[in-house]
C-alpha cells in the first residue's frame, strides 16, 4: 500500500504533572497515511472524495460491470477510541518512547462535566475517546483508523474522517455479493478488535449500473449479512458526503432536492426585499446561495439537460431577485448586467481549476492519476507544449460524465495561450 508522509508540528498546552512547569511544547512528527483517507489533510475535501468514488462506478460502467457498495456507519466514532490500541497505534507508526509519553499525557486524566446556568454536575473521567474541538483530535482519530484498508485486499476502501465506503465492481452479482461478503466480514473482525461500534441500522449498501443492466436482475440489491444474522439495509439512493446519489448515477434526485431546498429560501427572500439594498441582494445569493448549487458541481456536471435545466432557472431566479427585474428579462442581460457567468461556464471554470492544481501538485494522488499528460504525436509535436491530457476511450453517456474523461476533454479544448502559460505547466 502506497503512504503518504504527513507531518504535523504544532504547540499545545499541557496541563499534566509530567510536564509541570512546561505550558507550551514542541510535538513534531512524521507518519504514513494511506492514501485512503481524506479527511482532514491539506488539498483533500469531500469533493475529491466524491469524484473519486464516482469515477470508479462510472468506469465500472464503461466496463459493463455493476458496482456494490457498502456504507459504514460508526456509533459515535471519536469517543469511542481506546485510548490503549491508540497509543499501541502510535508506538507502531514509529514514534519515539519521549514522543509516546507525551500523547499518553495527552490524552489521559480527562474530565468532563455539564455547566447550565451556573450549575455544574460532577466531574467524570474520560477513559475513552480522542479530545474533540482539539487540534490532535482529528489526527489523532486519523491515526486510529488508518489500518482500516488493510483488510480490505479484494476491494477499494475510501475515508473521509469516519465516513467509510467500501465498493468493487463485478460482472455480474453473485460475484459481487461473494467478495463484499467476504470484505464486510473482515472489516467487522477489525472493528471488534478495535472496539469500536458499528450501527448496522445504518449501515446500508446500494447498487451502482446502467438502468438496462439492473432492470435484467430478478432481484436488484446487494444482499450482505452481518455477525448477528442479520442483513444490512439496501437503499436505492443515499446522501454521501453531502450529496444525492442515485443506481444510475444521473444525479437527478439531488439537483431536484438542492432546488426543492434553495426555492423556499428564495421565497423568503422575496418576502423581506424591502429591508435589502441591492448590494445585500447580491451578497446574500452570493454568499448563501450559490455556494449550495456550486457544491460538487464537478461531480454532477455532465448530468441530463433535463436535470441542469432546473438549475439554470433557479439561478436565473436569483438574478431576478438581485436586480428585481421580472422573469421575462433575457438572461444574458442579466448576467451581463451583473458581471457573472453562466452555470455553465462556472462548472467549466471549476473543472480547469482543477487541472492547474493537479499540475501544481495540490490535488490528492487518487485524482491526479485519472488525469495522465497524452502521449506527443510524432506527427504534431506543437502538443507537447499545450500541456494536453490523455482522454480515455469510453463509449458510454454515463462513464463520459466522468471526471476522468470530463475534466480533460474541457481542458484540451482551451485556448492555448491559457494551457501553456507559465502557471499551468507541470511542476
Amino acid at each position: 500500500m502506497t503512504a503518504i508522509a504527513y507531518s504535523v508540528k504544532k504547540y499545545v498546552h499541557s496541563s499534566n504533572a509530567h510536564f509541570h512547569g512546561q505550558r507550551e511544547k514542541c510535538v513534531s512528527l512524521t507518519l504514513a497515511l494511506t492514501p485512503d483517507q481524506s479527511g482532514f489533510r491539506p488539498n483533500h475535501s469531500t469533493t475529491t472524495t466524491l469524484l473519486k468514488v464516482c469515477n470508479y462506478i462510472q468506469a465500472g460502467i464503461e466496463q459493463g460491470n455493476l458496482t456494490g457498495a457498502i456504507f459504514l456507519d460508526f456509533a459515535k466514532a471519536f469517543d469511542t477510541v481506546d485510548q490503549g490500541i491508540l497509543l499501541q497505534k502510535l508506538k507502531n507508526s514509529g514514534i519515539g518512547d519521549r514522543t509516546l509519553t507525551w500523547f499518553q499525557s495527552y490524552v489521559s486524566d480527562r474530565s468532563q462535566y455539564v455547566s447550565i446556568s451556573g450549575s455544574s454536575s460532577l466531574p467524570l473521567p474520560v477513559t475513552c475517546g480522542v479530545p474533540q474541538g482539539s487540534i490532535l483530535g482529528p489526527l489523532l482519530f486519523t491515526i486510529f483508523i488508518n489500518d482500516l484498508p488493510n483488510v480490505c485486499k479484494a476491494s477499494t476502501v475510501h475515508m473521509y474522517a469516519d465516513d467509510t465506503v467500501i465498493y468493487t465492481s463485478k460482472p455480474n452479482l453473485p460475484q459481487l455479493e461473494a467478495v463484499l461478503q467476504e470484505q464486510f466480514t473482515e472489516v467487522e473482525k477489525w472493528i471488534k478488535d478495535n472496539k469500536l461500534f458499528l450501527n448496522t441500522d445504518k449501515t446500508v449498501t446500494m447498487l451502482f449500473g446502467t438502468a438496462p443492466k439492473q432492470h435484467k436482475l430478478q432481484n436488484p440489491h446487494l444482499c450482505v449479512g452481518t455477525k448477528s444474522n442479520g442483513t444490512l439495509t439496501v437503499v436505492t439512493s443515499l446522501k454521501y458526503l453531502g450529496m444525492l446519489l442515485d443506481p444510475n448515477l444521473s444525479f437527478g434526485p439531488h439537483i431536484k432536492k438542492l432546488s426543492s431546498k434553495l426555492y423556499p429560501k428564495l421565497g423568503a427572500l422575496y418576502r423581506n426585499k424591502p429591508c435589502l439594498r441591492p448590494a445585500v441582494r447580491k451578497q446574500i445569493v452570493q454568499q448563501m446561495l450559490m455556494p449550495a448549487i456550486e457544491y460538487g458541481d464537478v461531480v454532477y456536471a455532465a448530468a441530463p439537460q433535463t436535470h441542469l435545466h432546473k438549475l439554470t432557472t433557479l439561478y436565473n431566479s436569483f438574478c431576478c431577485f438581485v436586480l428585481q427585474c421580472n422573469n421575462m428579462t433575457h438572461h444574458c442581460d442579466m448576467l451581463k448586467e451583473l458581471n457573472w457567468l453562466s452555470l455553465e461556464s462556472r462548472r467549466t471554470l471549476h473543472f480547469s481549476n482543477l487541472v492547474f492544481r493537479s499540475f501544481s501538485g495540490k490535488l490528492p494522488p487518487y485524482l491526479n492519476r485519472l488525469l495522465p499528460l497524452a502521449v506527443p504525436s510524432s506527427y504534431n509535436l506543437r502538443s507537447s507544449t499545450c500541456n494536453l491530457l490523455a482522454i480515455p476511450q469510453y463509449k458510454k453517456k454515463v462513464s463520459r460524465s466522468s471526471f476522468s474523461y470530463r475534466t480533460p476533454q474541457l481542458w484540451n479544448n482551451l485556448p492555448d495561450a491559457i494551457k501553456s502559460s507559465p502557471q499551468s505547466k507541470v511542476t
